[in-house]
């Protein structure tokens, strides 16, 4: 059985955030899962773009794995194009969020 993993990091505390982005970023970076995607949803959205340490480290993260951001969200908050800058695909995520628990990703919640 394939090891998969969704990341969903929705938290709006920085700690919280930088922990779930640097496992994220390390689990893609040295294969300790068959397949790893990240979803942004939430306040982090606001965080990745207003911090500049998780600026950076959600564009290094979106180098190594598939990252989204929810673009109902991010529209809301006037946004998206800032997010995209970073490498995150801005997309409706509520759908692809449900297909991949359905297709057996484990969703790990930051």
């Amino acid at each position: 059985m394939a090891s998969k993993v969704v990341v969903i990091i929705a938290t709006g505390e920085k700690k919280k955030a930088r922990t779930g982005i640097v496992y994220a970023k390390n689990a893609c970076a040295h294969n300790w899962l068959d397949e790893v995607k990240i979803v942004f949803f939430g306040p982090a959205e606001t965080l990745i773009v207003e911090d500049e340490e998780l600026s950076r480290l959600a564009r290094e993260t979106a180098r190594e794995c598939e990252c989204l951001a929810c673009k109902a969200i991010s529209d809301r908050e006037g946004i998206s194009n800032q997010i995209e800058e970073l490498g995150i695909n801005v997309k409706y995520v509520g759908s692809v969020t449900s297909n991949l628990i359905k297709n057996g990703y484990v969703p790990m919640v930051w």
